[in-house]
């Protein structure tokens, strides 16, 4: 029995409900709407929307950015009590806008960080608006609290950062009200894009785990929404994520997505290997571009790591505040020959505050050398949640502080300098600027750009290079000024874990749960020759400076707008209720076959032509029983009674196992192992369609695949006749596909001189002969009939695989030739929605056995109208 709390999360995910704070939203067309398009309020359906909408081009492009929050800064006049808005310069959101070149136009919807009472809602939500084309979202502090707090920090943020709650303490059990609350405040956030959204031009990108499940709500609203969402957090592997109990509804909401983004492969790795095993997908990489089929629409992948604010850093090192900062440094550092280690993180358990002071704790044991020359200056930002975890690591953190400063401090030199105060971002870039070496170790982290923003410092400007005492500033070159400060040069030891790392080639990479490496690696830094500190700076440098945040931006979108561009050219419709909606897109020309018109045009036709495959069309492909069912039996048998029906199935079977199983269908045509034997009635022989006397190629072929079998379980040989199969579709998924391609790459070298064909298709690889196809099956079949001068006015041909195109392609071949009726109507049909050369599909094996039992129906009344006017002439 379904609880009260998730039905009404179904109504709420099916949009049957409106959001709480819908009712108060002022019903008027928004002035950001600068084009004809979509009135917030009305309740067209999307193909209404855009059959109706008579919107022209915009004078620009628009792309509307949707994050939890927005990138604006809100305080209260002490005089007027008036609101005042800035804004935050440090918003990733508000850097693409800046960084990007392009002409186009920017709209933000997001929350606000300040509490606004209702009174004062729609008076600022104008102001914004207006003055800075941000559509705020507001939220009751219940919601938000239970929103973001809840579901966001106590059970997403955990997870994707591999925290499993397997008590209490270690992250939040899984809560359906706080669920139920992520899925409401996704759907406020929706509401407000239906308010300033041109469906039919305008590109929405959505930001980050926070709005998971939006796509779905503004793909149900509009089918050819232009939608791009990019997590900025890790995504787990399947084993972690599999353990989230709402998995299904995520994946597919994501994937109601055109482009999703990733910093790194391996978040990428891990999503599509989610697809895979959750939901059965497979994806593919074409030209460069990954992407996976679902419904008839390609969902692309992107990886790419965000960068800086190239320009934003340049200015504040700029800045005489800056200039000021670094000199003091200078005096309390490197005048009192100091070296500075630098640490910037958040206060929370996944930066790995406490593994770094116990590096450096045991960089001072072993290396006393070091004592009294090598600080650490830890800046630890506030949290961004709450909680006794966040207590603990600060806790902990100021334990160790004291502790090593108690074991290796002196009169006037403290080993570690914590500063657990929010800095000016200027003091920060200063720090960057005076520290030798920069330390990112944390245990877990989307992306990290503080190495990033310490490279861009390190190279500096030329006011800063005659602070730091360059002789010849800008110039590069070491020799002049203090040894070894006359070059730019940075070094930078990172956690494997973190997002950046991978862009990082020149830094030292370290397990930061491996003391001891990240420890030598510490000492490494410092020991370090200047030439090579230089080398390694001028590589990161290069990549940094020109993958800035406006290269990503621009990247991302001009994908989306290549994703994209096949809308219009495809038919689309929704299926699924709730979190499971889904739209199907498919060619105009490809439709799903109605029964009705199919019955009719068999009662009408005169000589037909059935040609059915077995596996995947009449028996599931995922069955156990491989035989067929007693009702697929008597179907069959109902169609070969009708003297007017040819009925030929097709298979990839033995002939062995198609006998025993078709025995008591006696004028039902089999063809067996994709057509290589022939057989039009029970009581004839078995013939072959291709003369295959050298089998030679098996004794290359077998011992190849027993290979791949003893290392792939759930994997298995099937031995036929003229061919060899290698299954595995009771392996591991990701395993299995991988073992695929292998194999097939093994057989194609090995048997390259062979007369075989080898070919992968769902779940296995096959060699067979080559020349034999279900095609000729068909052709077969079509030259026999004409043969007893049979033109078949009705063919319907019915597979659900990639062997199955053959005959598809060969009957469309013949229509309007001299193998068929001048007036011939042709029914080509796929089993799902997937690309094919048929023009129809059916949804599954079950609207397969409706249609052929509705036709079985018809030939039963006609065969009992035949034999009841018989008896009535032998009576007269």
């Amino acid at each position: 029995m379904v609880s009260r709390s998730y039905s009404n999360l179904l109504d709420l995910a099916s949009g049957d409900s409106l959001s709480p704070s819908f009712n108060r939203i002022p019903r008027r067309i928004p002035r950001v709407v600068t084009v004809p398009g979509i009135v917030p309020g009305l309740d067209e359906s999307d193909d209404d929307a855009s059959v109706s909408s008579s919107s022209s081009h915009s004078a620009k492009d628009r792309t509307i950015i949707v994050a939890n929050q927005l990138p604006i800064r809100a305080t209260r006049d002490p005089n007027s009590h008036k609101w005042i808005f800035t804004w935050d310069q440090d918003s990733l959101l508000l850097q693409l806008k800046d960084a990007h070149h392009t002409d186009m136009e920017f709209i933000y919807v997001g929350c606000l960080r300040e509490d606004i009472p209702i009174s004062e809602q729609d008076e600022v939500a104008q102001v914004l608006l207006d003055g800075y084309k941000c559509v705020p979202t507001f939220l009751s502090c219940d919601l938000r609290n239970r929103f973001y707090l809840g579901f966001c920090k106590q059970q997403l943020w955990p997870l994707f950062h591999y925290m499993l709650p397997l008590s209490p303490d270690l992250g939040g059990r899984f809560d359906r009200g706080l669920w139920q609350a992520y899925v409401s405040v996704n759907k406020i956030f929706a509401d407000k894009i239906l308010e300033v959204i041109n469906p039919d031009e305008d590109f929405v990108w959505v930001h980050d785990y926070h709005l998971m499940v939006l796509p779905t709500f503004l793909r149900k609203r509009f089918n050819r929404v232009k939608l791009g969402f990019f997590l900025h957090s890790p995504f787990p592997s399947s084993e972690i994520y599999k353990t989230l109990p709402v998995r299904e509804e995520i994946l597919r909401s994501l994937l109601n997505s055109d482009l999703i983004g990733f910093h790194t492969f391996d978040y990428a790795r891990h999503f599509l290997s989610c697809c895979s095993r959750m939901l059965g997908l497979t994806y593919e990489s074409k030209r460069g571009y990954i992407g996976l089929e679902y419904y008839g629409r390609t969902v692309s992948i992107k990886i790419l790591p965000v960068g800086i604010h190239l320009g934003q850093l340049r200015s504040v090192l700029d800045l005489p505040e800056t200039e000021i900062k670094v000199a003091e440094l200078i005096k309390q550092f490197r005048d009192q020959n100091r070296i500075m280690l630098l640490g910037v993180d958040d206060m929370d358990i996944f930066k790995g505050i406490s593994l770094k002071l116990l590096a450096f704790e045991q960089l001072l044991t072993q290396h006393p050398e070091w004592r009294g020359r090598v600080v650490l200056v830890q800046i630890a930002n506030p949290a961004r949640g709450r909680g006794k975890d966040v207590k603990e690591v600060q806790d902990e953190s100021y334990a160790m502080v004291k502790r090593i400063n108690g074991s290796f401090g002196r009169p006037g030199y403290d080993p570690v300098i914590l500063i657990d105060v929010p800095l000016q971002f200027y003091e920060r870039m200063a720090y960057y600027v005076v520290a030798e070496c920069c330390l990112v170790t944390a245990v877990r982290d989307g992306m990290n750009l503080i190495p990033y923003e310490y490279i861009i410092a390190r190279e500096g400007n030329e006011k800063l290079d005659r602070v730091m005492g360059f002789q010849n500033p800008g110039s590069g070159n070491p020799g002049f000024g203090k040894p070894g400060i006359g070059i730019k040069k940075s070094t930078l030891v990172v956690s494997e874990f973190i997002g950046c790392s991978p862009s990082l080639s020149g830094s030292m990479r370290v397990n930061p749960w491996n003391i001891d490496a990240v420890s030598d690696a510490m000492d490494s830094a410092l020991e370090m020759p200047d030439s090579e500190k230089q080398l390694r700076h001028e590589k990161h440098y290069k990549y940094v400076s020109s993958h800035d945040v406006g290269y990503w931006a621009n990247s991302f979108l001009t994908d989306l707008e290549r994703t994209c561009k096949e809308h219009n050219k495809r038919r689309c419709w929704g299926i699924g209720f709730g979190l499971k909606f889904r739209v199907v897109a498919l060619d105009p020309n490809f439709r799903k076959l109605s029964i009705e018109i199919i019955v009719s045009a068999y009662r009408r036709a005169r000589t037909r032509a059935i040609l059915l495959d077995y596996d995947g069309t009449l028996m599931p492909q995922a069955s156990i029983k491989k035989s067929p069912s007693g009702k697929s039996i008597e179907i069959l048998n109902s169609l070969c009674r009708d003297k007017r029906n040819v009925v030929f199935l097709v298979s990839a079977k033995r002939r062995k196992d198609l006998s025993e199983w078709f025995s008591s269908c006696d004028d039902l045509a089999l063809a067996a192992e994709h057509g290589c034997f022939l057989r039009l009635r029970r009581e004839e022989e078995w013939e072959s369609i291709v003369q295959v006397s050298d089998f030679n190629w098996k004794q290359i072929a077998e011992p190849v695949m027993r290979l791949y079998t003893e290392t792939t379980d759930g994997s298995t040989i099937e031995d036929k006749e003229t061919g060899l199969v290698w299954c595995y579709e009771d392996a591991d998924p990701d395993f299995g596909s991988c073992q695929a391609k292998e194999l097939l790459d093994h057989l194609e070298s090995v048997l390259a001189n062979e007369p075989v064909s080898v070919k992968a298709g769902h779940l296995y690889v096959e060699v067979k002969p080559q020349g034999v196809s279900k095609g000729l099956v068909a052709d077969q079949l079509l030259s026999t009939m004409k043969t007893k001068n049979l033109l078949p006015d009705f063919v319907l041909c019915i597979g659900d695989d990639g062997s199955d195109e053959d005959m598809f392609e060969a009957i469309s071949s013949a229509s309007g030739g001299p193998s068929l009726a001048p007036d011939a109507e042709v029914f080509a049909c796929t089993v799902g929605r997937r690309p094919s050369k048929a023009k129809y599909y059916l949804d599954d094996t079950s609207d397969i056995v409706k249609l052929m039992q509705g036709l079985a129906n018809v030939s039963d009344q006609s065969v009992l109208s035949l034999s009841l006017r018989n008896s009535v002439r032998l009576g007269e």
